[in-house]
């Protein structure tokens, strides 16, 4: 039988007397007219000098049940803010679409033990609200669960709108073979109902898991779980595995996966990617027969940029959403992205809609009715973990679908042109004409494509610049990740430190990353045209300006493996600086050119041809004016 879901009253009177406030608050009317909708809002939801008993929350899964209720889940953690302590699964409930909450009620107490991952799915031939969640033994530090973690996944239904639940049972029999003997995370994260074809009606959630041989983790396991009698019995549908080396390196680990039922009923599967020596932090598969198989690998998405952390899938209508944060280093700038082509592609940072600029971290999505969404976030001015928030949005809210950029020419073989952004105009260069940048949003960055990344290669950089600021970060060239962990490559002017950098950071195996960086003793900044070039090549990192060499060891490795991956001219690649003058004749080549080879360039005697990775002559902008 069902128990009552119990409202969590730790123990002080005020405690007391604000939960029976809340309970005594008349219920909220159902629906407001559709003018009287602002097109966003937000909201505290979760916050633990709010919900006493908590030391902090997390994790965050959202569905809206049959009857129009909004069900928001979360890990109350009691002793601290880490995985793998004593952690209760709680729940707060609108029927209002959002607008007003109930109090947080405890749904599954961990008891000194972990019970997590909140990974909901509504069934919607029944109403019954199935959520699937996993355990495993709690710890009294922040530690995370030691390897391998006993974790079991376990499952829960309400038939009345969350109100109250059934008593957990254990599913490990169902979809726990002997050989995922580590780690294992339901969701978190919605899970699905698919409505279309033979599988219409079937219930989908996402696992990942690991295999531990019994000295190390061995491999990861992406899997999806489904159920074809309303969640009585469960099985493991389609999987994806990735082995990992003896020396801890892997090419990736998809994990944390979040689904979508796309127009023609197959399946998108989002996963965050951790740590593999493939580029980007998100990777994706598809199953096309209701989540038996995947029609292919997980592959990954260099040019999608986000932290590594969890993210949610929505359809709306013909419109994919995925909310994750935009910086691709570090937790923060909330952003909705769209996809209007079942996930093929998705909006750059540019194109996507801000929620915040806070630090943020997990989500999840939620149709709360017409083309109105909900969006249940981790965030904060301080950090990620302060507290989950509750956002109502309407779709006319994001930014609309823009038509193509402005492009300039990209010489090398086969390359795309180059998106021209901001307002970057043309001016008067070395060599002819050159791109002039305002310091605010002007920037040229490439399309991905597998030849841009150059790996442990030898290289050249060479490009001509000019500018007067006197201060701020000036971007010049960037190419890879960001961050200290992060390979890239990178040219830049620091007027306030009256120099020039360039800089490479490295990864070799399983070793940590490694940093080499060459600088000037002046910043050239004089507001007249500088050949500025960066050399990898002989064991040494040379910069050169103006013909005169600075060089300094290298370091050995690759300067493009594991994180997103974009090249930018005139911007960071998170963003938080732009350049402020004008770039001509931007050429790098997976090669050491030689000194004399450099001179032609400079000089404009010569070309080197062969080995081009990009070729921007800078001189013209077509189209999106």
């Amino acid at each position: 039988m069902p128990s009552r879901l119990r409202t969590r009253l730790r123990s002080t009177p005020a405690a007391v007397l604000a939960a029976v406030a809340v309970l005594l608050m008349p219920l909220p009317a159902h629906a407001r007219p559709a003018a009287d909708t602002p097109p966003f809002e937000q909201q505290v939801l979760f916050k633990a000098a709010q919900d006493p008993g908590y030391a902090c929350f997390r994790i965050p899964a959202i569905v809206r049940t049959t009857r129009g209720t909004l069900l928001a889940f979360a890990e109350g953690r009691v002793l601290n803010c880490g995985d793998a302590a004593d952690i209760d699964i709680v729940v707060k409930r609108s029927t209002d679409g959002g607008r007003t909450w109930g109090p947080l009620r405890v749904v599954n107490e961990g008891g000194g033990d972990t019970h997590g991952n909140p990974a909901p799915v509504v069934d919607r031939r029944t109403g019954r609200v199935l959520l699937a969640e996993t355990y495993n033994t709690g710890r009294t530090d922040s530690a995370s669960c030691s390897v391998p973690c006993d974790r079991t996944p376990h499952l829960q239904y309400s038939d009345d709108d969350g109100l109250t639940w059934s008593q957990p049972r254990d599913l490990s029999a169902e979809i726990l073979p002997a050989h995922w003997n580590s780690w294992y995370a339901t969701g978190p994260v919605h899970g699905v109902q698919l409505t279309r074809g033979r599988h219409a009606g079937r219930l989908v959630f996402g696992v990942n898991t690991e295999t531990w041989d019994g000295s190390r983790v061995t491999a990861n396991h992406a899997a999806l779980v489904v159920s074809d009698d309303h969640g009585d019995h469960w099985r493991v549908g389609a999987t994806d595995t990735w082995p990992i080396a003896a020396d801890g390196t892997f090419r990736q680990k998809p994990s944390e996966l979040t689904l979508a039922e796309r127009a023609d009923g197959s399946i998108l599967v989002s996963g965050r990617e951790q740590d593999g020596t493939d580029l980007g932090h998100r990777t994706q598969a598809v199953s096309r027969d209701g989540g038996d198989r995947f029609t292919a690998p997980f592959r990954d998405l260099p040019d999608l940029y986000t932290p590594q952390v969890q993210g949610a899938l929505l359809r709306l209508g013909d419109r994919l959403l995925l909310s994750c944060p935009g910086d691709p280093d570090r937790r923060r700038t909330m952003m909705i992205r769209s996809s209007y082509d079942g996930g093929r592609t998705w909006d750059s940072v540019d194109r996507g809609t801000a929620v915040t600029t806070d630090w943020s971290g997990y989500s999840d999505l939620v149709r709360v009715g017409g083309d109105t969404v909900g969006l249940l976030y981790e965030g904060g001015a301080a950090d990620a973990r302060d507290e989950i928030r509750f956002a109502r949005f309407t779709e006319d809210w994001l930014h609309p679908r823009r038509g193509p950029d402005p492009t300039t020419a990209d010489l090398a073989p086969h390359a795309s042109r180059a998106l021209v952004l901001g307002g970057t105009e043309e001016t008067d260069g070395v060599f002819g004409g050159a791109l002039a940048f305002d310091g605010t949003d002007d920037a040229v960055r490439l399309p991905y494509r597998p030849q841009l990344p150059l790996g442990t290669k030898d290289l050249t950089a060479s490009l001509w610049f000019r500018y007067t600021a006197a201060d701020g970060e000036q971007p010049l060239l960037w190419m890879g990740g960001i961050g200290t962990g992060r390979p890239q490559v990178w040219l830049r002017g620091e007027p306030a430190n009256n120099r020039l950098q360039g800089l490479i950071t490295v990864r070799d195996g399983a070793s940590a990353p490694r940093s080499a960086y060459v600088r000037t003793t002046g910043a050239y900044n004089d507001g007249r045209w500088h050949h500025l070039a960066l050399r990898r090549g002989g064991g040494r990192l040379t910069l050169f300006v103006d013909g005169t060499a600075l060089d300094t060891a290298d370091v050995p490795g690759s300067v493009s493996r594991n994180s997103p991956f974009g090249v930018h001219l005139g911007q960071r690649m998170d963003s938080r600086a732009f350049f402020t003058g004008a770039l001509d004749d931007v050429h790098v080549w997976d090669r050491a050119l030689s000194d004399e080879e450099l001179t032609g360039v400079r000089e404009g005697t010569a070309e080197p041809y062969g080995h081009t990775v990009l070729w921007l002559p800078m001189d013209r902008v077509r189209g999106g004016r």
